[in-house]
């Protein structure tokens, strides 16, 4: 989760990811893949004016009609399962999973790990990232 402390004249808040805006020029096929094909948690539909929420973790993602494309990226398991699983089910994968860097200094998390990331498009023609870390040696599952 994205938390960061703002300082505002003395006064210190939290801040988190609350919310992202996705493009969505037909809401119930759009509902369909990324509750369906993604397995993110729908939370409900508000038509008109043409919205739908759903849950990704603990951030919203907003499906709307007059949203701009957003590039979003999800933490997945296994980039490399994944893409092959989401192929099979018909969604274009627009970028094969590959190693993005190699974190050898742990900035990121344990040292060493690998970045994986794969691109797809959604319903709607959105680009979404998938990522997920592994170990350098670590066997495709």
């Amino acid at each position: 989760m994205l938390r960061s402390s703002i300082t505002t004249r003395g006064t210190s808040k939290s801040v988190e990811l609350h919310q992202v805006a996705q493009r969505a020029n037909d809401l119930d096929r759009a509902i369909a893949f990324y509750s369906d094909v993604l397995g993110c948690e729908f939370i409900t539909k508000i038509d008109p004016p043409g919205l739908a929420f759903l849950r990704l973790g603990s951030v919203r993602l907003l499906l709307d009609k007059a949203a701009p494309s957003a590039l979003i990226y999800l933490r997945v398991d296994d980039v490399r399962t994944t893409a092959e699983n989401l192929r099979a089910a018909g969604v274009p994968v627009e970028s094969e999973p590959h190693v993005i860097n190699t974190d050898t200094d742990g900035i990121f998390g344990e040292a060493g790990f690998q970045e994986w990331m794969a691109f797809l498009r959604d319903s709607e023609g959105n680009l979404v990232g998938l990522a997920s870390r592994h170990a350098p040696a670590e066997p495709h599952r």
